[in-house]
């Protein structure tokens, strides 16, 4: 599609979203309230999900809402399931100001308890189902949260932990046809929610009490509790997007993980608002998905920056094409997979940028901006590009993206739950710090470069991991790298890549090295590399670079600079 008609179809739907969203608010009461402070996408009076559902199950009543494998459930029953699942955590003594950690893969039981317990004023804690040990046990310690609910899958692994919890006082379990059940003295089984009442309690919210809590990563330290209070959920703030990109016919799929921001805001959340339907499946698969996409007969999906490559590494089939895809939301794209994967499958990539600290910012690419970009920020949206010194840097340079607070603080702030200290480092002199490293072209677009945490010194060069993994990742032969710091001989850093390959393929080491010097600057080719048959990951395919860190340089690993194997 030609860019400038693209263009004027984004006019076009900026206009729909904004007076859908007023004609929203109006019919809920908050119209004066809000709209002024769309042109900087602020939301001053916000909604639950517990709300958002109540009144689109109002509104479609019947339609399928969602489909998980064989089962479909609509606008109605959802609603009915959250109101039991309200009913059954009152006459478990719970209420307003009190927390539910869910350790569950992905199922429709989850957006349940999610959205459920909104109705009752308490707050949600979604949990790495990757997780174990120790940082299973930070967050279930740290998140203050007395009750958990888990899927029986998973029961083993916090059996290890149990003796050690010191807030859970009620585990709730989902069970598995598949196992027997075998559940804590202090147990309680998930289906007796079910046969609570599916009238709406009424309770409601007080707005200064934590909506849900959504844990970072850890990939590179603790992980930090990201905290959403009633009056700052984003849930309101999404629709304008939502409303911008979906309609009521779209089916979105999603394999990301419910307890990850992208699968509960830009797939549930999404479709919530516009009236469309959700395929949930389990978990990502690449030999799969695109069957999953022609099953359910999806319109949209979403992927992050390691799911392109994958899916480009499949073998090509002459059904890449059959599908009724419209788009595709992306984050981090490979710029140069981005035109190939739409060429190859037929889709259009829209790449987006946000993150669930930061402060309810979001760039996008609607096909508006260079392959490669993230876009623009939205209108009134101030920004800058700063160094560590807080200088703006020049046209073309990376620098760190900040955003002012807003004199609204309630609005655009970041806090992360029992961490002054981490909150302060994030906003810090009247700006929010992504910590991520962008670069702006000449007409003003902007690229993301990578993670400043990822940021190695070498030979007093700067180098970006990122950079270095994506060009990596261009050889035919290798499907995933990982780009770290280890340390030198020298007062700096040395490049290390862990690597994996295609399956079927093989690789020397010095003809990687080869290819990288055709690509990259001297000073950026790794001095190691150590090819793996697995990286380790968290459940949203980030790789955990800290575990890799930790390593530093292992036996078997290829070192460029003496050209041994150590």
């Amino acid at each position: 599609m030609n860019r400038n008609l693209r263009k004027l179809d984004l006019g076009k739907n900026i206009l729909k979203s904004v007076c859908l969203f007023s004609a929203n608010e109006i019919v809920r009461g908050t119209f004066l309230k809000n709209i002024r402070g769309v042109p900087r996408t602020e939301i001053i009076e916000e909604m639950s999900w517990g709300e958002l559902l109540e009144e689109k199950a109002a509104r479609y009543t019947d339609k399928v809402f969602l489909m998980f494998e064989d089962q479909t459930f609509t606008y109605r029953q959802m609603n009915e399931n959250a109101n039991r699942i309200a009913h059954y955590f009152l006459s478990k003594g719970a209420g307003q100001g009190k927390g539910v950690a869910i350790l569950m893969d992905n199922s429709p039981r989850f957006l349940d308890i999610f959205i459920g317990i909104q109705k009752i004023g308490m707050y949600a804690v979604p949990v790495n189902t990757s997780l174990k040990g120790d940082s299973l046990l930070y967050i279930l310690n740290h998140c203050d949260a007395e009750y958990l609910v888990i899927d029986e899958t998973h029961l083993e692994t916090l059996s290890k932990i149990s003796d050690r919890l010191e807030k859970i006082k009620t585990i709730i379990v989902n069970p598995s046809l598949s196992l027997q059940k075998k559940y804590p003295k202090n147990g309680h089984v998930l289906d007796e929610a079910y046969k609570e009442s599916s009238l709406n309690p009424k309770m409601g919210y007080r707005k200064d009490d934590i909506c849900f809590i959504t844990y970072t990563s850890g990939t590179t330290g603790l992980p930090k509790g990201v905290v959403y209070r009633y009056r700052k959920s984003s849930v309101k703030l999404l629709s304008l997007v939502a409303v911008m990109l979906f309609k009521k016919s779209d089916i979105l799929y999603t394999g990301m993980p419910l307890f990850h921001g992208n699968a509960l805001f830009v797939t549930v959340t999404s479709a919530l608002h516009v009236g469309a339907q959700v395929v949930l499946v389990r978990k990502f698969s690449a030999s799969r998905f695109w069957e999953d996409i022609r099953k359910y007969n999806a319109t949209v999906f979403n992927t992050i920056g390691a799911m392109i490559p994958i899916l480009m590494k499949q073998p090509e089939k002459n059904t890449d094409r059959e599908h009724n895809v419209r788009f595709i939301i992306s984050a981090a794209c490979p710029a140069d997979l981005w035109e190939k994967f739409e060429k190859r499958f037929g889709v259009t990539i829209y790449e987006t940028y946000g993150a669930v600290d930061g402060g309810g910012k979001t760039i996008l690419n609607l096909g508006t901006a260079p392959v490669g970009s993230i876009g623009k920020p939205p209108m009134k949206v101030k920004y800058r590009l700063v160094d560590p010194n807080m200088n703006d840097v020049p046209e073309g340079m990376p620098g760190e993206l900040v955003f002012p607070v807003s004199k609204k603080k309630s609005t655009s702030s970041v806090e992360y739950y029992k961490n002054e200290k981490a909150s302060a480092e994030k906003m810090n002199g009247g700006y929010i710090f992504t910590g991520d490293l962008i670069r702006r072209d000449a007409k003003g677009y902007l690229y993301f470069i990578g993670r400043n945490t990822e940021s190695m010194r070498i030979k007093g060069e700067n180098v970006s991991a990122f950079e270095v993994e994506q060009a990596i990742q261009k050889h035919p032969d290798v499907l995933e790298a990982a780009v770290y710091a280890v340390p030198s001989e020298l007062a700096e850093d040395d490049i290390m890549a862990s690597i994996t390959l295609v399956e079927g393929r093989t690789l020397k080491e010095t003809d990687l090295i080869e290819y990288l010097k055709e690509n990259l600057p001297k000073f950026a080719v790794p001095r190691y590399v150590k090819i793996v048959t697995d990286l380790p990951k968290t459940e949203t395919h980030r790789v955990k670079k800290k575990e890799l860190e930790v390593l530093k340089v292992v036996s078997g690993t290829w070192d460029e600079s003496k050209l041994v194997y150590l």
